[in-house]
């Protein structure tokens, strides 16, 4: 496929992203930035949160799992749907019923001001790693399918990249993600739909039917209950799947900074009821399409395996409708996560770091905030950089990605430590035990790993959570008044 029609479609979908933020960015104000004013539409929030879900990662890993973990990773999902329980029921209430702009807000109620700045630290550290991340394998490919036959530099395409964003984002922020998301969720959705049909009509499945099909592969296999100690046993991957789902959507200000923008916290409830079992038959779907794109793999003799089946299948075996859309599936599913991440870490900055709201009125806040986006936005490109020319080893990489996951941990113990005792705790050591517990757990994992050969694979979430949990727990001071909260009431 030649380069310029490659380059055609990735700006006629870009152009796409900056015409819907000029319609939705024509009010500049903070309000609009962080909020969205509190008018979106819960439909639009749930379907565009599904986009922001699915990540660059998922796009391309997922499939290229199933030859290895067959359906395993469903246990996950199905886990998820209790974590979105509680998200629901316990969280949303919760940062409605405080009028939350930053949902680490709660922190400094419930706990001071320490625990405060420690909590949105983990969240920027993590989620700076985790965007860069996603955006790297993406920008990776793109990279090897294009721009390298152009002769354009990495460093080049990322800049280029984070660019885009920035255009589309610094106005309205979250105003305009919505929306985009919600594009972007519909672009990634017909990718799947568009490989699947092509494959089944490829590998001629009409006569046994696609369930039947499925249900008789040996990689369908779901459900994992033989070996406690292994990464794929259900018990581990359905509660590591809850707490997935509770620290890293409704402790995440990016994910949850969407839901506060519904109008009410019945509206959300929704949004999150919806979003939850359409998730649930995306991500199965996901699956059901890399069983086929394994299978075909085997047909054709194609040895590509895990992260390179995908890109490898869609542009050299599938045809030209397939690439194309699968080009902009990847790129829907990795910048309906990179731009949403850099508009909540602009808005954590500038609420839980430098205090805007407190410090300014309505007009400096826009000068200072606009600000901090831009150089977000450069801290975003030095990273992915510094991904490709000083950390080569792909290995070393994907640890700094699971790194991240651990900042998730000390939100978890802090959260559940505030909502489920009423003790306080001494302020000034939660930044140490914050940083502590990520450290015993990952040798408490190791050692367990090295010695019982037990595989905690994602519970070790949970391990992490529950260490800073009884550090907190030892921590304690008094009882704690929930009377004192600011109970600033939002429509129910």
């Amino acid at each position: 496929m030649q380069p310029i029609f490659i380059i055609s479609i990735i700006a006629a979908y870009f152009l796409m992203l900056i015409l819907i933020s000029y319609f939705t960015g024509k009010e500049e104000s903070n309000e609009s930035f962080f909020k969205a004013n509190r008018q979106s539409p819960w439909y639009v929030v749930a379907f565009g949160m599904i986009g922001a879900s699915l990540s660059g990662v998922t796009f391309i890993s997922v499939p290229g799992w199933v030859e290895a973990s067959k359906f395993s990773y469903m246990q996950v999902v199905l886990g998820y749907i209790l974590g979105y329980l509680v998200i629901g029921t316990v969280l949303l209430p919760l940062y409605y019923r405080l009028n939350l702009t930053s949902i680490y807000t709660y922190l400094e109620q419930r706990f001071g001001t320490a625990s405060y700045k420690t909590g949105a630290s983990f969240f920027i550290l993590s989620r700076i790693v985790g965007a860069s991340f996603r955006l790297f394998l993406v920008a990776n490919v793109l990279q090897i399918i294009l721009f390298d036959q152009m002769g354009i530099p990495f460093w080049v395409t990322v800049t280029i990249t984070i660019i885009l964003i920035w255009l589309y984002t610094f106005k309205s922020g979250i105003k305009t993600i919505v929306w985009t998301d919600t594009l972007q969720t519909l672009f990634m959705l017909i990718a799947v739909g568009v490989t699947l049909v092509s494959i089944y009509d490829e590998m001629n499945i009409g006569a046994t039917g696609l369930l039947n099909y499925v249900k008789a592969s040996p990689m369908s296999q779901i459900f994992f209950f033989d070996d406690p100690r292994s990464a794929d046993y259900f018990w581990n991957q359905f509660f590591s799947g809850a707490f997935i789902a509770i620290v890293m959507t409704g402790l995440d200000q990016d994910m949850m900074q969407k839901n506060l923008t519904c109008r009410s916290l019945k509206d959300a409830q929704k949004n999150m009821f919806w979003f939850t079992i359409v998730l649930t038959f995306v991500n199965f779907f996901f699956m059901v399409m890399g069983l086929l794109l394994t299978d075909f793999a085997r047909q054709k003799g194609v040895t590509a395996m895990k992260d390179d089946l995908f890109p490898t299948l869609a542009s050299e075996h599938l045809g030209t409708a397939v690439f194309v859309f699968f080009l902009i599936g990847l790129i829907a599913a990795a910048y309906s996560s990179a731009d949403s991440a850099l508009t909540s870490l602009t808005t954590s900055v500038s609420v839980d770091i430098l205090d805007i709201e407190k410090k300014y009125d309505s007009k400096k806040q826009i000068r200072v905030r606009k600000r901090i986006h831009v150089i977000l936005s450069v801290i975003l490109i030095l990273v992915i950089i510094t991904f490709k020319y000083l950390i080569k080893n792909e290995s070393v990489i994907s640890k700094l990605f699971t790194f991240a996951g651990y900042t998730y941990g000390p939100l978890l113990g802090m959260f559940s430590f505030g909502l489920f005792t009423n003790l306080k705790t001494r302020d000034v050591l939660v930044p140490v035990i914050a940083l502590a517990s990520p450290v015993l757990a990952y040798f408490i994992s190791s050692w367990l790993k090295s010695d019982f050969d037990i595989d905690l694979g994602f519970f070790i979430l949970i391990l992490n959570g529950t260490i800073t949990f009884l550090l907190l727990l030892l921590n304690t001071n008094g009882k704690f008044d929930r009377k004192s909260l600011n109970t600033a009431q939002y429509p129910a």
